[in-house]
């Protein structure tokens, strides 16, 4: 099975940067959709960010301007700038990717999270 592990996660301050990565333990040669979704204590899990084998990108409105995302099919990565950071993004944070993967074909994953604190 592939695996995804997110890393970046821990505390920063407001205003602060950090930056997300997703690692895949296979390579995908080809990307449908790669994403970034957030899930905050007592809330659903939400969208933050996707973007697509086009290179088409979608925002939550909370983030827009903020965050950036972007994806490296030769390295497998799928990162998350993350920028101007507000206490309400803070977060478990998990990656998705609906990608072709070696040998696999067409597949989707969900990577385990990683925490995201923002206080002062």
């Amino acid at each position: 099975q592939v695996q995804l592990v997110e890393s970046g996660g821990g505390l920063v301050q407001p205003g602060g940067s950090r930056r997300l990565s997703c690692a895949a333990s296979e390579t995908f040669t080809s990307i449908y959709v790669v994403a970034w979704y957030r899930q905050a204590p007592g809330k659903q899990r939400e969208l933050v960010a996707s973007i697509t084998n086009g290179g088409s990108t979608n925002y939550a409105d909370a983030v827009k301007g903020r965050f950036t995302i972007s994806r490296d099919n030769a390295k497998s990565t799928v990162d998350l700038q993350m920028n101007s950071l507000k206490p309400e993004d803070t977060a478990v944070y998990y990656c998705y990717t609906d990608a072709t993967y070696y040998s696999r074909g067409r597949r989707t994953y969900w990577g385990q999270g990683t925490q995201v604190t923002v206080s002062s």
